[in-house]
């Protein structure tokens, strides 16, 4: 996939990056996303990526993850990668079909699979797909030019503190995550409520377009990640061509081509959550107390 680099054109200094590696099961047994939202199945499927993690890059240092994104149908894994020679080592081993071959021998044995999970796999740096990368040191720029956005989520923190719990041999009778009620699938979580997570309205569109301001760019790059019709130069091409109408109609348009490209995809929780990610909660809550 990738072409090798030598392994002197990374200096020695100090060296972050992150990545998103999209997964989603070819297995119609098997549900990668609908496990981990389920409380009994988050521990293994989480335990399932960290141990393919590991085993790409040889260890477990040099690298952490951030957060877990529903990209439904896909399960994302943020990654932040604080080595440039471990991020190589996860590139190579990704190039090479390894990531994809350690995933599905400890999906098959954590996740009881009858069979070897065959998975689709596609790795981006910030608005680049990496798996059509030319070579192995451009993806390595992208990576280290995408620098994480967030501090690692509360969730991956707790964890990671119940893997390393039973590494050591402390067994608890409930996994962290059984202490929140499980949420239905039709459902998301914000602010510890559960709201249904429907499809996008004109109410909804309307809503947004108001309250946003200036920060619809944000919201548009942060609902990108998941939206291939919000990738590249697509919202500048926005705000340039709708400038002289003014922000209401510039984030209008943003929602509207993110509804229009995405279906029955485009969900509130989508929304919310990229809204919680530009730190738009009060508009988040006036969204859900207006229109719940």
């Amino acid at each position: 996939m990738f072409k090798s680099m030598d392994m002197h054109s990374v200096k020695d200094v100090p060296w972050t990056g992150c990545a998103v590696l999209f997964l989603q099961s070819l297995c119609p047994s098997v549900n990668l996303l609908s496990l981990y939202k389920d409380p009994h199945g988050k521990f293994s499927v989480f335990k399932v990526i960290k141990l393919t993690l590991t085993d790409s890059v040889g260890g477990l240092v040099g690298y952490e993850i951030l957060k877990l994104h529903d990209a439904d149908p896909r399960l994302g894994v943020e990654v932040k990668f604080v080595d440039a020679t471990v991020c190589r080592r996860f590139l190579e081993s990704y190039s090479s079909g390894a990531v994809r071959q350690s995933l599905a021998q400890h999906s098959c044995r954590l996740l009881t699979s009858p069979l070897e999970l065959e998975a689709e796999t596609e790795l981006r740096a910030g608005t680049h797909t990496l798996d059509n990368c030319p070579s192995l040191e451009l993806c390595l720029q992208h990576i280290h030019q995408a620098q994480p956005e967030r501090l690692r989520d509360d969730e991956v923190t707790a964890l990671e503190q119940q893997l390393q719990n039973q590494a050591l041999g402390h067994n608890p009778q409930r996994p962290v995550t059984q202490e929140v009620s499980p949420v239905p699938s039709n459902c998301f979580l914000f602010q510890k409520r559960a709201f249904e997570d429907r499809m996008l309205t004109p109410a909804d569109l309307q809503c947004f377009s108001s309250g946003v301001g200036r920060q619809w760019k944000h919201v548009g790059r942060a609902l990108g990640k998941t939206c291939r019709a919000l990738k590249g130069p697509a919202i500048d091409n926005l705000a340039y061509e709708y400038e002289r109408e003014g922000l209401y109609e510039q984030a209008y348009q943003l929602l509207s081509r993110f509804m229009q490209a995405e279906g029955r995809a485009a969900r509130l929780g989508r929304l919310v959550r990229a809204l919680e990610d530009c730190k738009l909660t009060s508009l988040a809550e006036n969204m859900l107390e207006n229109h719940p």
